[in-house]
């Protein structure tokens, strides 16, 4: 498998994309999940994000999972070279994965070598729990999940923006979530400049910075 986690400055992902396609100068085909985004549609950082990635010349699909069938998905997938899962709500983007079937589509095809690139809710989902999340995110964004389980890509939770800079997420609260969690969780925390890389030689955080 080939993952890019992200917390929120993406300078790893060119690299990343380069390495995952072995043609630095092809032009590739990346899927981009939005469905943490859902009634974001005016928030800075969803615009910011989107430019970030089509900045980098690729064509890029957007994908609304809630609107699609796991055949439909499994097609779409199917035709990608990279999945790129964007932040926002961690618990309505499980959600909107797990009441469709299709948290199981993305796994099948990330484990059989689609390289997978989250950022903020798109990293933390891709762990064994999203539960971490509560202190960042309101769970009440994903009203019909019946638990937290994540992906299961990763056996560690990213915690992201854990350097504390952005207003929302102040050093006290990332503290927070490490004494509340890191007994019973692995966690992974993640400074904005950060990224946690996962291929064929294990799992190392890299620089991310812009």
């Amino acid at each position: 498998m080939r993952l890019l986690l992200l917390s929120w400055q993406s300078g790893a992902l060119a690299p990343f994309l380069a390495d995952a396609s072995g043609a630095p100068d092809r032009r590739l085909t990346i899927g981009y999940v939005t469905d943490a985004q859902a009634g974001m549609a005016g928030a800075p950082f969803v615009a910011a994000e989107r430019a970030r990635v089509s900045a980098l010349g690729h064509e890029v699909r957007e994908i609304i999972a809630r609107d699609v069938e796991p055949n439909q998905l499994d097609a779409t997938l199917g035709g990608l070279d990279a999945l790129y899962v964007a932040g926002g709500s961690t618990f309505a983007l499980l959600e909107a994965l797990k009441t469709t079937g299709n948290d199981a589509v993305i796994v099948d095809h990330v484990r059989a070598g689609l390289p997978y690139i989250g950022t903020s809710a798109g990293s933390i989902i891709a762990g064994p729990d999203i539960a971490p999340a509560s202190l960042m995110d309101d769970p009440a964004d994903g009203p019909l999940l019946r638990d937290t389980r994540g992906l299961a890509l990763i056996d560690t939770t990213v915690v992201p923006h854990a350097d504390g800079l952005l207003p929302p997420y102040p050093p006290e609260l990332i503290d927070r979530i490490l004494d509340t969690y890191g007994v019973d969780h692995r966690l992974q925390p993640l400074r904005d400049d950060q990224a946690l890389l996962v291929d064929v030689r294990g799992a190392r955080v890299v620089a991310s910075g812009e």
